[in-house]
């Protein structure tokens, strides 16, 4: 089945949101200019701290019942440059309750690596928020970001844990600011779907450090990408998978200056850079779109195994997230039938978090694979998400294999 990826996107819309990150941007490296460096991540108050919202424009056709909104956050780019982020946040309506309302930070499935592909610019962009009408009705603000690169200027670093999970904690704070000084509380979960599952997890590591002023009550993950060279190797015999490890390979090479053409055929160069400029909204089209990726077999990567291989080991190794600090509960799920994110690899990585003391709530769903695990398991994962709000103690289901 194929697909016009650039045509889903309201050409308008996405020269208008450039237009206005152009403008801030210029706005905030003038600052940084004349500040003599970036502002650090420990600066507050003012503008140019990370997490503050830079810009907002009211969403059309909101969920029932709330108001959404596209914003320009700031956040800290791969160098401590000051960036500017895009994303959605959705708000229920009626006043908040004493206290604030919790926010749940959305960590989205991989959606392309270049601008044009952020989500807040899509079509399906509500349908693709897992669990969405759920989040809304049980009064949680909904923070969405589109990750840095995605509706902003510049390479989207994909797959790279710290640029993500920044992006998801400033997103968090950047609802706060919209919604009033009262309008929401301090405490957040994340959830979040394959790319997105990886981003919860950094999230989950970055959290105490890079915004100490934000309370994690737990972190929820549908097939996260864990253990990346080893799902990267094994996914090389299927389209998704040839298609997920060229768009990391491309995006990179821009973002690390790692050799791209050192490890892949020539003839496989001008594909990948046809796929990287290519957008996926919902990852059935990773799947399945096979245009580009027909050119590309086992045989396009000129090394047996990239884990093996510098840069790209020690890049792999830095963006596989590790075991979360125990006092983070978490929630994993899984389908018995993925063939993107193999169940072997959240079962080993499940193993590990375990053995650090963490508490987690693991979800083998029989007979799903990877484009509906998020959706299948929403329901257990939001009623996870109000225990944890609730302050109820964290389930764990460690030792029950």
């Amino acid at each position: 089945m194929s697909r016009d990826f650039p045509r889903r996107r309201d050409g308008r819309s996405v020269l208008a949101l450039r237009s206005r990150v152009s403008r801030i941007l210029g706005s905030i490296l003038v600052l940084a200019a004349l500040a003599g460096a970036p502002v650090p991540v420990e600066a507050k108050g003012g503008r140019s701290s990370p997490g503050t919202l830079l810009d907002s424009q009211p969403l059309g056709n909101a969920p029932s019942g709330a108001a959404a909104y596209r914003v320009l956050y700031r956040s800290i780019g791969l160098q401590g440059e000051p960036i500017a982020v895009s994303g959605a946040i959705i708000v229920p309506a009626g006043p908040a309750p004493a206290g604030g309302r919790p926010v749940v930070a959305w960590a989205h499935p991989t959606t392309g690596v270049v601008d044009k592909c952020a989500p807040s610019l899509a079509r399906v962009l509500y349908r693709s928020i897992q669990g969405l009408s759920d989040l809304l009705e049980r009064g949680y603000i909904v923070a969405a970001t589109d990750y840095p690169g995605l509706g902003t200027p510049g390479v989207h670093p994909y797959l790279v844990g710290i640029s993500e999970g920044r992006a998801v904690l400033d997103s968090v704070r950047a609802a706060r600011q919209l919604v009033g000084s009262g309008g929401a509380s301090n405490a957040f979960a994340v959830w979040g779907h394959s790319q997105g599952g990886h981003a919860a997890l950094f999230t989950g590591l970055l959290a105490r450090p890079y915004a100490p002023d934000l309370s994690l009550v737990g972190v929820a993950a549908a097939a996260p990408a864990t253990e990346l060279a080893t799902l990267m190797m094994a996914d090389l015999d299927t389209s998704g998978g040839k298609n997920l490890t060229a768009m990391t390979l491309w995006s990179w090479s821009q973002v690390y200056g790692a050799p791209m053409t050192k490890v892949v055929t020539p003839d496989a160069v001008p594909v990948i850079n046809q796929l990287a400029n290519d957008c996926i909204e919902t990852i059935f089209d990773v799947l399945e779109h096979r245009g580009p990726s027909k050119a590309l077999d086992r045989s396009f990567l000129t090394v047996d195994n990239l884990a093996q291989r510098e840069p790209w080991r020690s890049l792999l190794a830095r963006n596989t997230p590790g075991t979360l600090p125990p006092r983070i509960p978490i929630f994993l799920a899984q389908g018995s039938d993925d063939t993107l994110v193999l169940p072997r690899v959240t079962l080993d990585y499940r193993t590990k978090l375990c053995r650090a003391g963490s508490r987690v709530e693991f979800d083998l769903v029989p007979g799903v694979g990877h484009l509906s695990i998020a959706k299948d398991a929403a329901p257990a994962a939001i009623d996870w998400i109000a225990d944890r709000f609730a302050g109820q103690a964290a389930p764990s289901n460690c030792g029950a294999d």
